[in-house]
């Protein structure tokens, strides 16, 4: 998953200002007691922060895979 991909997911799960209050300052404990702000900027790769983000908010298993994948152009 790359970045644009995890902020694309974000959007579309959350809507902008309550995906961007979640990045900003919902603490995850599988990323080390970081947000997910943080731990993109330590480097924890798009999809790790991604999944994590999904459990700790109890996001329905069936949309945590394919999340942010653009559509394809016809």
């Amino acid at each position: 998953m790359r970045l644009s991909e995890f902020r694309t997911a974000l959007k579309e799960e959350f809507g902008d200002g309550y995906g961007r209050v979640l990045t900003r300052d919902l603490v995850l404990t599988p990323l080390g007691g970081r947000t997910a702000d943080q731990a993109l900027a330590a480097g924890v790769p798009a999809r790790d922060v991604w999944l994590a983000l999904c459990a700790a908010v109890d996001v329905p298993r069936s949309r945590w895979y394919g999340a942010g994948i653009p559509a394809p152009r016809l």
